[in-house]
């Protein structure tokens, strides 16, 4: 079948769906597989929970005329998405990055969605499967979009490009993350400058934080650049306080205008400052750039600041790698608390140099004084010492359930996998 007329099964039902644990009366079912999943087997289940279709690559083992037989069902999805972007004339922003992208994706949807109907990328859905689901989630009724992408190997953005065709990108930063997969800093720069490559070759706008020489390096050629950071950019500002929740001085015509977030940590204000360059490049007024930055909570385990019984809880374990954690272990450093614990998992995917960046943050915690500190899993074993150190996040949880703290402040991050978020639970 020809994308164009999967397409037109698209617009007549215009829902798609590659879990049928999820599939709703109506939605196109894609067959996706994967090293330990295969959606083919699934197909019939699909049509029977009423499916309108279920596209495969693998022969279902049955007939029906609602079967779409294809190659490869990953790239007809993308392909899909990629046909469906092209009939919008929409700003498309992509946002990548190591640190910070999906807050920096958070805030600029909502600022833009205050003045726009803005679509953007649910939760984290950021990889080869999420941004097609996110492309074809874009209703008619669009203005703007805003596209997260995530990556962990040279030509990933590149290829997300081809289909997602953004007008407008930003990168957050390039830090050590994903060192397995992109062979160094230089690989995460080149990586990540993808979607700058991208941009230079298609008449694209790129938000830079011009405080960043390399990104200034990177973005050379593209044809337009609006800047922000703390100085001499087109959107300045600079942290006014950090604690217990940053606010930031918005600094306009020699002018401070405070903005009061509800994010922990002074290392989100160039993720703020993004945000406000988004809005005011797309005349956006300042008082709803203002009100939508204010009004922002952040969620799913990114930079929350939780209070439980006598503890305040600073809850950043959505992700880490050697760059996040340092921020957040000097942030934390400078909060204000008599009784302070850090509890951090092990950072995953830095191949070769895993163990030295795990000594390292073991090193720079023991620049500071700490109640308590908690290691957990992964290549901090054998290097903890002095510290306690756990295999995994149940048995850390088990310890804490003992010697639970009291009128205390806890860092609490690691990596997806180490599940840190579960010792909530006993805190």
């Amino acid at each position: 079948m020809r994308i164009e007329q999967l397409y037109d099964h698209f617009l007549q039902f215009s829902s798609v769906e590659t879990d049928t644990r999820k599939l709703k009366p109506g939605d196109i079912f894609f067959a996706l597989k994967g090293p330990s999943f295969n959606g083919n087997l699934f197909a019939k289940k699909a049509l029977d929970e009423g499916a309108a279709f279920v596209v495969v690559d693998e022969d279902p083992g049955f007939s029906d005329n609602r079967i779409i037989r294809t190659a490869n069902v990953l790239t007809t999805l993308q392909e899909l998405a990629g046909y469906h972007r092209r009939q919008f004339n929409i700003p498309v922003i992509a946002i990548t990055g190591s640190n910070g992208k999906t807050t920096t994706k958070e805030l600029v949807h909502a600022v833009l969605s205050s003045a726009y109907r803005t679509y953007t990328t649910q939760g984290n859905l950021n990889n080869h499967i999420g941004i097609p689901l996110t492309l074809l989630a874009i209703q008619k009724d669009a203005e703007i979009a805003v596209v997260e992408m995530g990556a962990n190997h040279l030509k990933e953005i590149e290829g997300y490009c081809v289909y997602t065709a953004p007008t407008h990108g930003l990168i957050t930063n390039c830090g050590k993350a994903h060192l397995e997969g992109f062979g160094g800093i230089e690989g995460v720069r080149k990586g990540k400058g993808e979607l700058f490559d991208y941009l230079r070759l298609n008449n694209g706008t790129a938000f830079v934080m011009w405080d960043y020489d390399y990104l200034r390096e990177m973005s050379k050629g593209i044809p337009t650049i609006y800047t922000y950071g703390t100085d001499a950019a087109n959107i300045t500002g600079n942290t006014i306080k950090s604690e217990p929740f940053l606010e930031i001085g918005w600094i306009k015509a020699g002018n401070i205008m405070p903005v009061q977030t509800q994010l922990v940590g002074d290392y989100n204000l160039p993720n703020v400052l993004a945000a406000i360059a988004a809005g005011k490049y797309f005349k956006v007024p300042d008082e709803k750039i203002i009100a939508s930055i204010q009004q922002y909570t952040p969620s799913n385990s990114r930079s929350q600041l939780i209070e439980k019984g006598s503890n305040k809880i600073i809850l950043d374990a959505y992700n880490a790698n050697p760059s996040s954690m340092k921020l957040a272990i000097e942030n934390f450093s400078k909060i204000r608390a008599d009784n302070k614990v850090l509890v951090l998992g092990a950072m995953m995917e830095l191949g070769p140099e895993s163990k030295k960046e795990h000594q390292d943050i073991v090193s720079l915690i023991k620049n500071y004084t700490w109640s308590n500190v908690i290691l957990v899993g992964g290549d901090f074993e054998g290097i903890a010492e002095p510290f306690v150190y756990f295999k995994n996040a149940t048995e850390a949880t088990a310890w804490l359930k003992q010697h639970k703290p009291v009128n205390s402040s806890l860092l609490v991050k690691g990596s997806r996998s180490m599940k840190m978020e579960t010792i909530l639970d006993v805190l």
